[in-house]
């Protein structure tokens, strides 16, 4: 076999020992760094805690990155040394991204979670509305309880106050939307035992009380 046919077969085995094993190793080594990461950037309960799955994680990857690296290069050195600069680009690529991806994927969860409070904010306001309004619109409600619709009492004008709080960020879609509503909850609750209506009776029959 002549020089040149022992450098080109040298090559195709080299190709292929990329081709089959590159992508095994690159993923073992960005997958092990991406949870080496991610689980540094996490709180952690304790040193001990921390390092027994440092050590797994580790041992794991190592058990996959390790023979697709090590075999290719007992085939060949070239192949070795390709699979090598590959694995550390990945490794280091993913120890870069890490952070940048749970950032999103931390900013995707709380908008997430803040569209479902917001939502069962609104729910929440339109009971406490339609609470309200019977108090204000029915003639038994306001004969008993004048105190309800007296905006020089405390208690009632601090519920307008909150009632128009909650009105506005509810237009806006604010953060802060279901902490408004939850201040008009109290503030309903208040000017109610203020007026002399008992916890938890129904505006009906308070009107009737």
């Amino acid at each position: 076999m002549s020089a040149a046919e022992s450098l080109m077969q040298g090559l195709l085995h080299s190709a292929w020992a990329v081709l089959l094993c590159g992508p095994v190793l690159v993923a073992a080594v960005a997958a092990t760094v991406f949870v080496v990461r991610r689980r540094s950037l996490a709180p952690s309960d304790s040193a001990a805690e921390r390092t027994d799955q440092l050590f797994w994680d580790l041992f794991l990857g190592s058990c996959v990155a390790l023979p697709a690296l090590i075999v290719p290069a007992l085939v060949s050195p070239l192949a070795g040394l390709v699979l090598a600069g590959a694995a550390a680009a990945s490794g280091i690529a993913a120890h870069r991204a890490t952070p940048k991806f749970l950032a999103r994927r931390a900013a995707r969860t709380e908008e997430r979670q803040r569209i479902a409070a917001h939502q069962e904010a609104r729910l929440k306001h339109d009971e406490i509305l339609l609470r309200w309004r019977r108090y204000e619109l029915d003639p038994a409600c306001g004969i008993d309880y004048p105190a309800l619709t007296d905006v020089r009492l405390p208690e009632t004008s601090a519920l307008i106050k909150s009632m128009r709080a909650a009105d506005q960020l509810r237009t806006a879609a604010h953060k802060g939307y279901p902490d408004a509503v939850g201040s008009l909850a109290a503030s309903l609750a208040a000017a109610e035992r203020a007026a002399g209506i008992p916890a938890g009776l129904p505006a009906e029959q308070a009107g009737r009380g």
